[in-house]
């Protein structure tokens, strides 16, 4: 016993005599308070990772803060690296990206970043932990989460007075495998009450007789479904019908059936019109579908359509019910397949994302994800503009880039804002997928963002 009994006093004695140094303060309860501000605007930024050098990491949420809360590091200088996703501090002499900051219970420290994009990161817009900081700290005790950990590529349509929104394949706690069928909430059709953050929108969820977010998309077939093509189309009658195309896919991410879908108003889910397309040797591949974002556009007749493209437009047909579930109306059209960019004059192939008419442009706009781009190959995203919605467009600039992380079909939000705004409001996903094995950023990833587009940038000019 007493052989045993002094190794481990001396293994555990280096701890206790560091421990004794400390001041008495820093075990005083509650975090330390970290602000990440954006140099210049003072604006809080979400998103921005401080990492120690032994590798703990602290992410900002929606107010911009960290609650810091490491005993070991409480009252030393310590050293973060800043990582932001197009926020940043200078380089050191070494060339190290990071800031020293002193820790202590209960107190309150500053960051200012640089940005360094076009874009504002405005907060995140789904998931669980919003304001998960800021709580820890006991403010924005009065946000609620919605239950919800995560959410892939959204879906938006103005369908009766209100703001439809739909997403793919969603995370929850209960387990690692959650909703495949699609998840739905309603907002007010201008659901932010400023352009800045921190920003609150408050999702009104479909939900089971438990009060748990549920599917709304429960498709016949095996495996998820995929509903796109979202919008409200008057019948003959005149009144709204929402309506998608949906696909079901099967491992790792074959589309092996499309059809049409017709949103229930009393039920709340969607239910399905016709199958399009099954796969089978007599028919590999789809013909085409009504997909994507849409957007209506009436011709130099006066005649209206309802475009769909991901992002530029892709088919067309009248824009009425009766139209869009008849195939014989629809028109495929030619897409522009690639842009130039107005720094470097090379080609950038879109991707995904979607166009919207402008009012304080004048013009068509578009923010797209590129194919294979630099540093992250599915993490760059560029703007540009056009006469018409189908082209040609113009010369397109680099406006949000992330590394080696994903940020991928990107929806414009024209509903947002007055029709002669500046301000330009878009999401996309933000997902580890398809990169290049990064680590996850807590509560962020597989998660809607939301950022701003300031058009009277002079950035901006080469587009336009």
């Amino acid at each position: 016993m007493r052989d045993s009994f002094y190794p481990m006093v001396h293994a555990i004695m280096p701890g206790l005599l560091a421990l004794a140094v400390l001041p008495r303060e820093s075990f005083a309860s509650g975090p330390c308070r970290i602000e990440i501000v954006e140099k210049g605007s003072g604006w809080p930024v979400p998103l921005v990772e401080l990492r120690t050098t032994h590798h703990a990491r602290f992410v900002s949420d929606n107010a911009g803060v960290i609650a810091f809360d490491l005993p070991e590091l409480m009252g030393r200088e310590t050293w973060f690296d800043v990582l932001g996703h197009g926020y940043e501090v200078p380089k050191d002499g070494f060339g190290n990206r990071g800031v020293r900051l002193t820790p202590e219970a209960g107190k309150k420290l500053r960051v200012e970043v640089n940005r360094a994009i076009l874009a504002s990161r405005l907060g995140r817009l789904t998931g669980g932990g919003l304001f998960a900081e800021s709580q820890k700290l006991g403010q924005a005790l009065d946000w609620r989460d919605s239950g919800i950990l995560g959410c892939d590529s959204v879906q938006n349509a103005v369908h009766r007075g209100r703001m439809f929104w739909l997403w793919g394949d969603t995370t929850v706690a209960r387990y690692p495998l959650g909703i495949f069928d699609g998840t739905s909430a309603t907002s007010a059709v201008q659901p932010l009450t400023k352009l800045e953050p921190p920003i609150r929108l408050k999702l009104d969820y479909f939900r089971d007789g438990k009060g748990v977010p549920r599917g709304i998309a429960k498709m016949p077939g095996s495996g998820p479904t995929w509903v796109t093509g979202y919008v409200s189309l008057p019948d003959q009658n005149g009144v709204a019908r929402l309506v998608g195309g949906y696909m079901k896919v099967k491992p790792p991410l074959e589309a092996y059936q499309w059809g049409l879908c017709v949103w229930n108003d009393e039920s709340a889910n969607f239910e399905s019109l016709r199958v399009l397309w099954t796969k089978s040797d007599a028919a590999p591949k789809p013909p085409p579908v009504p997909e994507g974002h849409p957007v209506f556009w009436k011709d130099e007749r006066g005649k209206e359509w309802v475009l769909f493209g991901n992002p530029l437009p892709t088919l067309r047909c009248p824009a009425n019910f009766e139209s869009w579930q008849d195939s014989s109306t629809w028109e495929v059209l030619k897409r522009q397949e690639s842009l130039a960019s107005a720094v470097e004059g090379k080609p950038v192939k879109p991707h995904s994302g979607s166009i919207a008419w402008n009012g304080f442009r004048k013009r068509w706009v578009t923010v797209f994800m590129e194919t294979f781009g630099k540093p992250s190959a599915f993490g760059e995203l560029w703007y540009a503009e056009a006469d018409t919605p189908t082209g040609p467009w113009g010369k397109a600039v680099k406006i949000l880039t992330h590394g080696n992380y994903t940020f991928y079909n990107p929806r414009l939000h024209p509903e947002f804002t007055p029709p002669d705004s500046p301000v330009l409001i878009f999401e996309g996903t933000y997902t580890m997928q398809f990169a290049d094995k990064p680590a996850p950023t807590p509560r962020y990833d597989y998660n809607q963002i939301l950022y701003r587009l300031d058009l009277d940038d002079p950035a901006l000019k080469a587009a336009q």
